[in-house]
């Protein structure tokens, strides 16, 4: 083969790999927007209505396996864009959503990238829970509360307040973390995790295959 026939071949190849990562992008993203909508709250679990649970990080779980990591943070912005004509917390919700889903798949899809087995899924996907829960209690107590008083003009002691309405261990702002974004977090990660994991079986061999189609040599 030529140089000029071989350069050609790789660069439909190439054309190709990124036409198929678009399309696995678009379809995770439209799924995980439509999830992101049906969201509820778990109050019944004793979590404030502040905090509220969608399935939305399955698709992006799945994302993450199947293109790598840097598409599943790809897909959490997308879908928190998509979500945010209907945000109920002027973005903040949203953004809080991108960090923490950003951090739990890519740290998953980092894992699964050395481990491609269902194991190293389940593996992968149990460490990036407790890693993004932990790394979720900073970003709570600098960044996501201050926002949501800021934009949302109100105080912490109102966030407090509503907080303890359900959880009468909510105090100060530290409890409002540890019984409201805590359990919130570790639900949405075990969950997640769960039902990627039952689903990980039927979809392996997509995912594989989406891996190998879409990987640029």
């Amino acid at each position: 083969m030529s140089v000029d026939a071989k350069t050609i071949k790789n660069s439909r190849e190439l054309r190709s790999a990124m036409t198929r990562r678009i399309v696995v992008t678009a379809i995770l993203t439209a799924l995980a927007a439509i999830l992101m909508y049906l969201e509820f709250p778990l109050a019944f679990l004793g979590i404030a209505p502040i905090a509220k649970y969608d399935f939305s990080e399955i698709p992006v779980l799945i994302g993450a396996f199947a293109l790598g990591p840097v598409y599943a943070v790809i897909i959490e912005f997308l879908k928190n864009l998509i979500h945010l004509p209907v945000t109920g917390t002027f973005g903040v919700g949203e953004l809080s959503n991108f960090i923490v889903g950003s951090i739990f798949c890519s740290v998953a899809g980092l894992i699964y990238n050395r481990f491609k087995t269902r194991k190293g899924a389940l593996v992968s996907m149990l460490i990036a829970t407790i890693v993004f829960t932990l790394l979720a209690i900073p970003i709570n107590w600098f960044l996501n509360i201050p926002f949501y008083e800021k934009v949302m003009h109100t105080s912490l002691e109102d966030i407090i307040g509503f907080c303890s309405g359900t959880n009468k261990h909510v105090k100060d702002k530290m409890t409002v973390i540890l019984f409201t974004f805590v359990p919130l977090n570790l639900i949405k990660g075990f969950v997640a995790s769960f039902v990627t994991f039952w689903i990980y079986k039927p979809i392996s061999n997509l995912i594989h295959k989406t891996r190998e189609k879409t990987e640029v040599k």
